[in-house]
């Protein structure tokens, strides 16, 4: 049948058509139909197809990758920067199967970990803090590379299996400890040839920057925390209230070099 006999907009209909298509015939990662086949195929318009196509990218079904074609989308992990969300349950409400590759753990004390962090976490040079670096993987593909700096005071007992795991878990389970939140900011950069290998993607890849201090529900600094992002696993989401001044501004431009 000419879909396009049908009274509803002829790239609804299409849009019905290829979303069953995708269902029954396709999996994450798949290359789609071009817009020549969906027209052949569907007896439509080259523009019908391109706007139904458009849609499906836009709801988040398919992706265009520039010079290849349109694909299935993989499925991406949210970040929702409205709250702390365990990476471990984010990564199984994606359909993934989280790990994580512990490549430091152990104690040093605050001053070596740099004057930043010792301000950061408001502490004495002498303090202990506890430094890890993990490799935060969904279906064995590194997704987050991070660098924490946790207040050993706090969490004194905590062990490197527990730091292979989700640490929110630990803290808040083995450690009794009360998150209260924390605060964040986040760019885009670009990767070192190192970060890039271990998170083996290339130095092209978009990657996010969050640098964040969680704190206790009294406000007392628990870790510092550098974590890289790949672009190409992650979303980033919020949802924003209604329309507010800029002043004071809640926002920072960055300087140019």
């Amino acid at each position: 049948m000419d879909i396009s006999l049908v009274r509803n907009p002829v790239y609804q209909q299409l849009n019905q058509r290829l979303r069953a298509a995708l269902v029954v015939g396709y999996r994450c990662g798949d290359q789609f139909l071009t817009e020549r086949e969906v027209a052949e195929k569907f007896q439509v318009s080259r523009a019908t197809a391109n706007k139904s196509l458009a849609s499906l990218v836009s709801e988040g079904f398919l992706e265009f990758r520039k010079g290849l074609g349109t694909f299935v989308r993989r499925e991406v992990i949210d970040y929702d920067v409205r709250s702390l969300v365990s990476f471990t349950e984010k990564a199984r409400a994606a359909g993934k199967k989280p790990g994580t590759e512990l490549l430091t753990f152990g104690k040093l004390a605050a001053a070596e970990a740099g004057d930043g962090v010792q301000v950061a976490l408001n502490l004495n040079g002498d303090a202990l803090v506890w430094e890890m670096e993990r490799i935060r993987l969904a279906d064995r593909v590194p997704v987050i590379l991070e660098h924490r700096y946790v207040v050993h005071a706090h969490c004194p007992k905590l062990t490197k299996s527990q730091a292979q795991s989700s640490l929110y878990r630990a803290w808040t389970e083995s450690h009794s400890l009360k998150i209260g939140g924390a605060n964040e900011v986040i760019r885009a950069v670009l990767l070192t040839a190192t970060e890039a290998l271990r998170l083996q993607t290339t130095t092209k890849s978009p990657a996010l920057e969050v640098v964040s201090v969680g704190f206790l529900d009294d406000d007392s600094p628990l870790w510092w925390e550098r974590t890289l992002y790949r672009g190409d696993q992650y979303e980033f989401q919020s949802r924003l209230g209604p329309i507010q001044s800029a002043t004071p501004a809640r926002g920072r431009l960055r300087e140019s070099k």
